[in-house]
C-alpha cells in the first residue's frame, strides 16, 4: 500500500483538512467528524485503492482501511494540521441527533485505548493460565511484575480516560489528570476502606472505590470542560491561566466525590445487574441475541454504547458475560468470508475474501464484513445465523471475559475462566457453521454475471491501442520487468508512427518529465501504463514531445505524446512499447486482441 498517496487522496476526497473538525482512528477505520458533509466525495473515496468502504454513522464519516490504518493516520498527521486541531475545535457545534452524538463521544474516548487494552488483557489471561497450570504462583516476584504490567491499565483506568475525555471535550489535559488522580489518591482509598463517616464542609460524602471505574471520570471531565470554558471567559487574562485550574480542582474534585462518583458507580452497577438478570432468566437466549445482533450494531456504530458496560463489568466484578458472545459474531463473519473464498471463482474476490478471513481470525472483521459478506448479502446472513448458534452455546456455558480486547485468536486467553471450554466450542461452531452455510447457500458470484455477459469480444472495460503498429506478446519485450508480467498483464506494440494516444477516457496519473512513459487511470479505475521503447529514459527527453501533464483529464484518442520513431531506431533503442494493466490482478481476465496489426481506434484489450 502506498500510504503517502492514500493519505493525500483521502484528504482530497473528504473536502480538504479545513473541512475536518476532528480525526481519530480505531483498529481499521479513520473516524472523521466533518464541518460540511456535502464537501466529501464518498463515491470517490470508496473507489480509492486502499479504501475498503466508507460508513456514515453516529455523526462520523468513517473511512475503512484495514490493518494499515495507523500508518495512514500518522501520514495524515504529517502532511496536515488535522491531528493538532482534532481535540478542540470548539467553534464547530455538535450536529446530529442525541444518539449520534453519544456514539461519537464514547467512540472518541475509548478508541485510543483499545490496542493497549487488548495487549494488557492477553497478558492477564496468560497469567491466569500459568497460575492454574502451576507454572507460576502469585507469591513469585516474576508473577508480581508481570501482573503489574497487565493490571496497571485497569487499575489506573480513570487516569487514561481523563486524557482521552479531556481531548474529546476540549478540557485542560493536566487538570483532568489531576482530578482523576485525586479519585484514586491513597488517602481517599484509606478513608473508604476505614468505613469512617466522611463529609465535606458538613456535606456527607459516600466514598467509593474509583480504581478501574469508567463512568465517574467521564462525567466529571465533561462538566469540568464547561466550568473551565466559563472561567476562561470571565477571568482576566493576566491571571486566568492559574486561577482557572484552582477553581476547577476546588469545585470538581469534591463535586465528583459527592455526586458524579456515586452516580456513575451506581449507574454502572445497575446496568450490569440488569444484564446479568437477563442471563439468569435465559443464558442461551441472551447469548444468541447478543451474538446475532453484535455485528449489526457494529455496522451502525451502536456497539459503542455497550463498550462502557463491558469495561465496567470487568473493572468492578472482574468478569463480563457480554463479551464472550460477541466473539461468536467475530468468528462467524470470519467463517463467512472463508466460505466465500472457497466458493467464488472470481480471482479478485477470492484474494480479498482470503485476506479478510485471515484478518478476521485476529479480531478485525471490517474487511470481511464491508469488503465481502455484507456486499454479497447472503454470506452476512449466514454469519448472523451461525453467530446466534455459537452465542447460545457460550451463553449456556456461562462463559466470561476477564479483560478487554478485540475477540480473536490471540485474545483467547482473556476468556480463560468459567465456561472456557464452552467458549471454545461456541466460537468453533460459529466459524465452521458459517463456512458450511455460506458454501451451501451460495451467493451471486460476480464472475458468473461477467461470464454470462461475455460473448464474442465480450464486455467490460475496453482498452484501445495507444499506437499504430504490430501487436506482440509481452514476452518479446527485452526488458524482463515487462516480459515477466511483474508489472501486470498486457501486450506490446511495435510502433509504425511516433504518436501515442490515450487508450481510454481517464486521468493522466503519471507523465514522466522525460516524456517516455505515461500512466492513465480510466474512469473504471483500470490503471494503464504505456512505456515507449526500452531504456528510453536514458535519452532524458530527447526525441520526445509530451502533450499532457499529470492530473490532466483525457478522452480516448487524445494525443499524449509525439516522438521521433526513426531517431530512436537510429540510436539503437528497442522501440517495442509495452501497454500494461498494472492492476490486472483485480480482474478475472485480460482478453487480448487477436489482431496482428492495430490502429489507435482499434480495441487492444478487454478487462473482465
Amino acid at each position: 500500500m502506498d500510504v503517502q498517496s492514500l493519505a493525500k487522496e483521502i484528504l482530497r476526497h473528504i473536502g480538504g483538512e479545513k473541512n475536518v473538525v476532528s480525526l481519530v482512528h480505531c483498529a481499521t477505520r479513520l473516524r472523521f467528524k466533518l464541518k460540511d458533509r456535502s464537501k466529501a466525495d464518498k463515491k470517490a473515496l470508496e473507489e480509492t485503492d486502499g479504501v475498503v468502504t466508507v460508513v456514515e454513522s453516529g455523526g462520523q464519516f468513517q473511512v475503512v482501511i484495514g490493518n494499515h490504518v495507523p500508518e495512514v493516520y500518522k501520514e495524515i498527521g504529517r502532511i496536515s494540521n488535522i491531528l493538532e486541531d482534532s481535540p478542540a475545535d470548539q467553534s464547530q457545534k455538535e450536529k446530529g441527533n442525541l444518539a449520534g452524538r453519544l456514539v461519537d463521544v464514547v467512540s472518541s474516548i475509548f478508541t485510543p485505548l483499545l490496542g493497549v487494552m487488548a495487549g494488557a488483557g492477553i497478558l492477564k489471561g496468560l497469567l491466569l493460565i500459568c497460575t492454574n497450570a502451576g507454572w507460576l504462583t502469585a507469591e513469585e516476584t516474576t508473577y508480581t511484575i508481570l501482573y503489574a504490567a497487565a493490571d496497571s491499565l485497569f487499575y489506573f483506568l480513570p487516569l487514561l480516560l481523563a486524557v482521552t475525555a479531556a481531548k474529546k471535550f476540549g478540557a485542560n489535559l493536566f487538570v483532568a489528570l489531576t482530578m482523576a488522580g485525586a479519585l484514586i489518591y491513597p488517602s481517599i482509598l484509606e478513608l473508604k476502606n476505614s468505613g469512617a463517616d466522611t463529609e465535606f464542609f458538613g456535606i456527607p460524602v459516600v466514598l467509593m472505590n474509583y480504581t478501574s471505574t469508567v463512568i465517574p471520570i467521564i462525567l466529571a471531565v465533561f462538566v469540568m470542560s464547561w466550568l473551565e470554558k466559563y472561567c476562561m471567559r470571565i477571568i482576566h487574562d493576566s491571571v486566568k491561566n492559574f486561577i482557572t485550574p484552582v477553581i476547577c480542582l476546588v469545585v470538581m474534585v469534591p463535586l465528583t466525590l459527592i455526586v458524579f462518583g456515586p452516580l456513575g458507580v451506581y449507574t454502572g452497577n445497575g446496568i450490569a445487574a440488569a444484564i446479568l438478570s437477563v442471563f439468569d432468566v435465559s443464558p442461551i437466549l441472551a447469548g444468541a441475541i447478543i451474538a446475532a445482533l453484535w455485528q449489526i450494531l457494529v455496522i451502525f456504530g451502536i456497539h459503542w454504547g455497550i463498550v462502557p458496560v463491558i469495561l465496567n463489568n470487568i473493572a468492578v466484578h472482574g468478569k463480563d458475560y457480554i463479551k464472550p458472545a460477541t466473539a461468536a459474531a467475530v468468528f462467524a463473519q470470519t467463517g463467512a468470508a472463508f466460505g466465500v473464498m472457497l466458493k467464488t471463482k472470481n480471482k479478485k474476490l477470492k484474494t480479498l475474501a482470503g485476506s479478510a478471513a485471515i484478518t478476521g481470525i485476529f479480531g478485525i472483521t471490517e474487511p470481511a464484513v464491508y469488503g465481502v459478506t455484507l456486499r454479497l448479502k447472503k454470506p452476512f446472513v449466514c454469519g448472523v445465523i451461525s453467530a446466534a448458534a455459537g452465542g447460545a452455546i457460550i451463553g449456556y456455558s456461562h462463559s466470561v471475559a476477564i479483560a478487554s480486547g478485540a475477540p480473536g485468536l490471540l485474545t483467547i486467553p482473556i476468556f480463560y475462566g468459567p465456561g472456557f471450554l464452552g467458549f471454545i466450542i461456541g466460537i468453533s461452531v460459529s466459524f465452521v457453521l458459517s463456512i458450511v452455510l455460506t458454501y451451501i447457500v451460495g451467493f451471486d458470484d460476480p464472475i458468473d454475471e461477467k461470464q454470462q455477459q461475455h460473448t464474442g469480444k465480450g464486455s467490460g472495460e475496453k482498452i484501445y491501442s495507444p499506437l499504430q503498429g504490430d501487436v506482440l506478446p509481452l514476452t518479446e519485450v527485452s526488458d524482463k520487468v515487462f516480459s515477466s508480467g511483474a508489472l501486470g498483464e498486457g501486450v506490446a506494440v511495435l510502433p509504425a508512427k511516433g504518436i501515442v494516444a490515450a487508450p481510454a477516457d481517464g486521468v493522466v496519473t503519471t507523465a514522466f518529465p522525460t516524456g517516455h512513459a505515461y500512466g492513465i487511470t480510466t474512469e473504471s479505475q483500470a490503471e494503464i501504463l504505456i512505456h515507449i521503447g526500452v531504456d528510453t529514459v536514458k535519452l532524458e527527453g530527447k526525441h520526445f514531445d509530451s502533450k499532457v501533464v499529470q492530473g490532466q483529464k483525457v478522452k480516448r484518442g487524445d494525443i499524449l505524446a509525439e516522438f521521433d520513431l526513426e531517431a530512436l531506431i537510429r540510436e539503437g533503442f528497442d522501440v517495442k512499447t509495452p501497454v500494461v494493466v498494472t492492476n490486472s490482478n483485480q480482474y478475472s481476465d485480460v482478453v487480448q486482441t487477436d489482431q496482428k496489426r492495430v490502429r489507435t481506434e482499434d480495441l487492444i484489450m478487454i478487462l473482465i
